[in-house]
């Protein structure tokens, strides 16, 4: 049976099914007619309030979309020419990257640090002449590296903006998944002239039902509405209807607090089989979300232990997938989806592929 540390998605024993069986059955008893026909580009309307209330904005700032992927997709098609400077974090999501570069921008990519963006760099390279038109950043347990950015750097992060005349684009799918720490707010209720936000319940209900959604101002919410229609006329009803009544049942918050408890049972289990098994692995420990950044000494390949690691039915993401360039000797592990049995099972078998490919390096040297 392989063991999957590639994909940042739940376990089924941690996803709500009876919940999501009870809000299919209300939401279809409730608005047959709403849901069954052609819905408005920007979504189905008693969720999009329910997510405006939830955020404290109108519901004109608000456009719920078939995944955040799909609101990445239109905010760049609204907000990105070809030749437009982007800045990314280094690393980050390796399907921004795609995106991004599918669309002729101009990437710069600034270093993560544990707390987030290096503002220093970014401001760095502001001076020296770069004029972003956007900064796309995930500020809580970021996918690659699993840090958040903290309240200063948010701060600075913001007045850089509103200086150079930038929009921050805050991706922010993993924010209700903190198992440790105090929650920071996020920008958009900070400074929501600067910001757009986007959030999914992919990672808070199933991701299945592909539901997202961009909190931005009402005038950039129309703009993205006219390509929405343009793409499909109306998202889809159905699974929209029943994450609203998954919301307002209260089974959301059930649900993300079983998620959460798995989540950090699964992290500490992580962290302390790699201090065991593979002593040489540099991490920080997560308080949230579902990925770790691991840095391997240098030098390590990372293309040889994703091969031998794969003969042994373990899987990973290399860290050359999240960056323009570097990233050779560093790996993303997802413990959201495999159960403790398995991360101590997986971990064991990643520590003895290790062995075998540096005992193979240091045989290739002699």
């Amino acid at each position: 049976m392989t063991i999957s540390f590639a994909r940042g998605a739940p376990s089924l024993d941690i996803i709500d099914i009876a919940g999501l069986q009870d809000a299919a059955v209300a939401a279809l008893q409730a608005d047959p007619g709403g849901m069954t026909a052609y819905g408005t580009a920007v979504g189905y309307l008693p969720l999009r309030a329910w997510i405006a209330e939830h955020h404290g904005v109108a519901p004109e700032q608000v456009l719920v979309t078939n995944g955040s992927m799909q609101a990445d997709a239109f905010l760049f098609d609204a907000l990105v020419s070809t030749g437009d400077t982007v800045i990314v974090e280094r690393p980050t999501y390796d399907r921004t990257l795609k995106s991004l570069r599918g669309r002729g921008a101009d990437v710069q990519a600034v270093e993560l640090e544990h707390d987030g963006i290096d503002v220093v760099a970014l401001e760095r390279l502001l001076v020296a002449g770069a004029r972003p038109t956007l900064a796309h950043i995930i500020p809580n347990f970021q996918n690659p590296a699993g840090y958040t950015l903290s309240l200063a750097k948010r701060e600075r992060l913001l007045e850089l903006a509103a200086d150079y005349g930038f929009v921050v684009f805050e991706d922010d799918p993993y924010v209700a998944l903190r198992f440790a720490g105090a929650a920071l707010p996020t920008m958009v209720s900070m400074h929501p002239e600067h910001v757009v936000y986007a959030s999914s319940f992919s990672k808070t209900v199933c991701p299945g039902v592909r539901v997202g959604y961009l909190v931005g101002s009402a005038a950039l919410i129309e703009r993205v509405a006219e390509l929405a229609v343009g793409a499909y006329i109306s998202p889809n009803m159905v699974a929209q209807g029943i994450v609203n009544q998954f919301c307002r049942s209260g089974a959301l918050d059930r649900s993300i607090e079983t998620v959460k408890e798995a989540l950090r049972d699964r992290a500490a289990v992580l962290c302390a089989a790699l201090e065991r098994e593979l002593p040489d692995a540099r991490f920080v420990e997560p308080e949230g979300g579902y990925f770790m950044w691991v840095e391997l000494p240098p030098g390590t390949d990372v293309n040889a232990l994703f091969a031998a690691a794969a003969a042994r039915d373990v899987q990973f993401v290399k860290g050359v997938d999240f960056m323009l360039e570097g990233g050779e000797s560093s790996l993303r592990l997802a413990y959201s989806g495999v159960t403790v049995t398995q991360i101590e099972a997986g971990v064991a078998l990643l520590a003895d592929a290790y062995r075998e490919v540096t005992a193979g390096a240091h045989a290739d040297v002699a």
